[in-house]
């Protein structure tokens, strides 16, 4: 199936169009409109044509006309539609490594996604454009492992049959494990031959395989492994053979995210998989980040030259409202990838030399006298598990007789006081003073109560609910009944409860599941839509519902976080997105609650804060993992970034590493 934006135009004429274009271009200055509205309509065969006969008919080049009257990212824009793709990716590798400086990235992106005959199309068309060989061009520009893997992708050798031996993709899964995090330093021509040769199919199981002997995706392995311009080469190259569509909606959103536009990245992949992938691409951009590649497009960018990206970009799927298969394949590959069972891991261990004694003297030494030691009581209390802090708390008492918490809050104020007396209360405490804080005075903070009730186990539920009532005398069930209203207020008090399923998924049960949340013609309110998501969402067990979520995405081409975001709103649609989310993968929730907390102007540190102490022994080495894959920074980075002093510390030491 054709999944191309641009087609044949129907009823063409070379010569006509010829004309067209020498009309627009002649006398004093020139038709834009015109000129994008013909070049954009037509294919890349048609548009070589048209040069053909305007050269026949004036005996002009085109190509050398339309710089003549065009400027800008426009002129290049149009100028580049009118090369066939080979000389076009030709021009682009040239220009990537002329003169002072090489655009690495420009090399990544043609080298990693072009198929085999690609590749030698676009070796033959820089021979024939520049008389130069390609490979001797690159191999002069380049070094080290980076250039060895550039050089294997330039033979377009990739192997293409589709027939897998599973010896072989069990055999590659522990060669690049052994290559890499099972040996001391890295074995990089074992990344370069398995990944330069092996054929797409092949090396998709090999990567499913992969996470389930390492316990990790590839992608974090290679970011542990390798490094520079080499790492970026090889993390595109898994991109491109997981999805190449949703390798270039990644790029074509981080060209035009944040100040300023990439507008040589935009117009090459905009021109490039016009007549390929388009409406791929298009599909998985607005599955990924919940708005249209036509509309961040109209935003970003102005004039004739927004005018022709968004013809080539072929329509707005905001306005559709419709899933696509390539969309529903790349949320079936990541539920896959959410359903392996990962090792959690926790930043903050139990300290080897443990001494309740002596660290209640540090504490008590730090607080005494003038000025407070906020660098020693990090040190003790970031350093220390939970249950050794409450070791600390009641050996501090029969030491002074005084109550370190007290103590504490007298002598440190602002963010650190409350990131520090947080650690000193236990989970469920913690758990249960958020939710407090979050029903109690005018309004309610719906965003915390969904956090923490969507993704607390039965065990952690339990607990809070008895610190709560022990703190404040009063039932948690209570006071979100109180405090909420209508489904919202149903979801909470069903996960309140504490009694979700924790059996095995049923592929039978799963199936019917999937049917009632698929099923929009009940007419029965009381079997409403909001009805039959939190008779399966708020009871079913983890395992059950990931099952159900994958056959969600089977009956459907929809993932079921789509079809909520299309069905519901507010707080009842916030609270099943984060249910959903938690199920998939929670350590990638909350490494976007972070990201969000810090991304911007200024800092939400209620939320930094509490996401910090309470994954701090369950999963914040996960979550660190699922930040760098989602937003290409550390963590570590990010909040040595976004705050500052003893607070920056502090959360350092939680963080427990730069990645």
């Amino acid at each position: 199936v054709y999944r191309g934006s641009v087609k044949d135009f129907q009823g063409f004429d070379a010569n006509q169009d010829a004309e067209a274009l020498y009309n627009a271009m002649k006398g004093f200055g020139s038709d834009k409109e015109a000129i994008l509205d013909l070049i954009t309509s037509r294919s890349n065969k048609q548009r070589v044509e048209i040069c053909q006969a305007y050269k026949s008919l004036y005996g002009k080049d085109l190509i050398a006309d339309l710089k003549y009257e065009l400027t800008g990212k426009f002129e290049r824009l149009i100028v580049s539609l009118m090369r066939p793709p080979a000389y076009g990716d030709a021009k682009e590798i040239k220009d990537a490594i002329s003169g002072v400086g090489t655009d690495e990235k420009c090399l990544i992106e043609i080298l990693a996604s072009r198929t085999n005959q690609e590749i030698h199309d676009l070796v033959a068309a820089y021979k024939d454009a520049y008389d130069r060989d390609l490979e001797a061009d690159i191999v002069g520009d380049t070094s080290g492992h980076f250039k060895k893997m550039l050089v294997v992708l330039l033979q377009g050798a990739r192997e293409e049959d589709d027939v897998v031996s599973e010896d072989l993709v069990e055999q590659d899964a522990k060669d690049l494990l052994e290559a890499g995090e099972l040996k001391w330093g890295t074995d990089e021509a074992q990344f370069i031959y398995i990944l330069g040769r092996r054929s797409r199919q092949h090396l998709r199981l090999v990567f499913d395989e992969y996470l389930k002997i390492a316990g990790k995706p590839i992608e974090r392995s290679i970011r542990g492994e390798l490094s520079g311009d080499f790492e970026k080469l090889m993390l595109a190259v898994v991109k491109c053979i997981r999805s190449t569509a949703e390798y270039f909606a990644e790029r074509l959103y981080k060209a035009m995210k944040g100040l300023g536009t990439r507008d040589n990245t935009l117009i090459r992949i905009m021109v490039s998989r016009s007549e390929i992938d388009m409406l791929d691409i298009r599909e998985v951009f607005r599955t990924k980040y919940e708005k249209s590649l036509y509309n961040m497009i109209k935003e970003d960018t102005s004039g004739e030259y927004k005018k022709a990206l968004l013809k080539l970009c072929g329509g707005d799927d905001d306005a559709a409202g419709e899933f696509f298969p390539e969309a529903a394949q790349v949320a079936y590959r990541m539920w896959e990838l959410s359903a392996v069972k990962v090792e959690l891991r926790g930043t903050v261990q139990p300290a080897g030399d443990f001494n309740d004694d002596g660290d209640a003297q540090v504490l008590r030494k730090a607080m005494k006298g003038l000025g407070t030691d906020e660098g020693a009581i990090i040190e003790v209390v970031t350093k220390r598990s939970n249950a050794q802090r409450q070791q600390i708390l009641k050996a501090y008492k029969a030491h002074y007789g005084r109550d370190l918490m007290a103590d504490l809050k007298s002598e440190l104020s602002g963010s650190l006081a409350k990131l520090i007396l947080g650690l000193m209360l236990t989970p469920a405490q913690y758990d249960a003073k958020q939710l407090r804080k979050a029903v109690e005075g005018a309004g309610t903070d719906e965003s915390v109560l969904i956090e923490i009730m969507a993704t607390r186990n039965n065990q952690e539920i339990r607990a809070i609910n008895e610190a709560y009532q022990e703190a404040y005398h009063k039932s948690l069930e209570d006071d979100l009944s109180s405090d909420t209203s209508g489904h919202f207020k149903r979801i909470l008090v069903s996960l309140a409860l504490g009694n979700r399923d924790e059996g095995p998924e049923d592929l039978t049960q799963a199936h019917e599941d999937a049917k009632k949340l698929a099923d929009v013609s009940s007419n029965d309110s009381s079997d409403s839509l909001e009805t039959r998501f939190l008779s399966i969402l708020c009871t079913c067990s983890y395992p059950h519902l990931r099952r159900v979520f994958q056959e969600f995405i089977k009956m459907t081409n929809h993932d079921v976080e789509h079809a909520i975001k299309k069905r519901m709103s507010g707080d009842v649609r916030d609270a099943f997105v984060a249910i959903v989310r938690s199920v998939k993968n929670k350590p990638a929730f909350f490494a976007d609650k972070l990201y969000k907390s810090m991304k911007g102007a200024g800092t939400d540190e209620r939320t930094l804060t509490r996401i910090m102490i309470s994954r701090s022994e369950i999963d914040l080495f996960n979550i660190r993992g699922e930040f760098i894959d989602l937003f290409d920074k550390s963590l570590h980075h990010m909040i040595e970034k976004d705050t500052s002093g003893d607070y920056r510390k502090a959360l350092l030491v939680l963080c427990g590493g730069e990645d």
